[in-house]
């Protein structure tokens, strides 16, 4: 019979693909459900579409939770793999924090999608002075927020900011470590590069457990600050909000992959040093 099981980089391959498939799946429920909602704007239907979303954002926080949950079990046996993915794409990679995004970047996006359609209201706010019939409103959007909200999401943004320091403060304790005794004295002793040695095992499998257990607060800090954005936003706002999201990371994915590609297959001369000109 064929051997179906995997080693632990595969199963935390196939999590991570898992995660991704599920949130291609989510992009389009979450556009049906902000189109009926705002289809359904200012009628007695807006309330139960604001349920449905609300629904609907309370599973993908849920899916957010499972998948950190499945990490943190996965993270156990091998969590250095989470720091610099294989599955990965050298632009995701080089963007990565504590094996993922920073929660600072959700606030970045919060603030992104508030100017940009701000920026389309006006727009269309000019067109509709000059006689420009626009029919379409998009209802409410990030646009919207409120003083109050914003008042709630910049608190929210520095205590996370704070937070994301002292985690970064930790990891960088870490990888001073691996310089440290008994690691960096027994690598000088060995009369051969690299040899195996139980101390720097029993060192080495210390470190991945304190790694491991940074990656746990780092998610759980990830899954606290969405959560947390959610409840600021009305049910419209965070299900723009999470589409936004969604389909970045998920675009962010493809751009790295076609980035790679691109890179394959870009010919240099290697007769001159790195900073020769590409061959055309």
């Amino acid at each position: 019979m064929e051997n179906k099981g995997k080693n632990i980089e595969q199963a935390q391959e196939s999590c991570y693909h898992q995660w991704m498939s599920l949130q291609s799946q989510r992009v389009p429920e979450l556009k049906q459900a902000l189109a009926q909602r705002r289809t359904h704007e200012g009628t007695a239907d807006a309330a139960a579409d604001d349920n449905k979303l609300r629904e609907l954002t309370q599973n993908i926080i849920g899916d957010f939770k499972n998948y950190a949950g499945k990490r943190a079990d996965l993270s156990h046996r091998c969590s250095s793999n989470y720091y610099a993915p294989s599955w990965n794409t050298p632009l995701e990679n080089a963007l990565i924090w504590m094996g993922g995004c920073r929660p600072s970047s959700f606030f970045r996006l919060v603030y992104a999608l508030c100017g940009s359609q701000t920026e389309i209201r006006v727009t269309q706010f000019l067109r509709n002075i000059d006689g420009y019939d626009y029919s379409g409103s998009d209802g409410a959007s990030l646009s919207d927020l409120t003083a109050e909200q914003l008042a709630k999401i910049n608190v929210l943004h520095v205590k996370i900011i704070d937070e994301e320091e002292k985690m970064t403060k930790k990891d960088s304790s870490l990888q001073e470590d691996a310089a440290d005794i008994p690691i960096s004295t027994v690598a000088y002793a060995e009369e051969h590069v690299g040899e195996p040695n139980a101390m720097v095992d029993q060192a080495l499998d210390k470190q991945e457990e304190a790694m491991a257990t940074l990656l746990a607060e780092a998610d759980n800090l990830r899954v606290d600050t969405l959560t947390k954005i959610i409840e600021i936003l009305t049910p419209v706002q965070a299900g723009d909000f999470l589409m936004a999201g969604k389909k970045l990371h998920l675009s962010m994915h493809q751009w790295g992959a076609l980035r790679d590609q691109r890179r394959r297959e870009c010919i240099i001369d290697v007769g001159h040093d790195a900073g020769g000109e590409e061959e055309k």
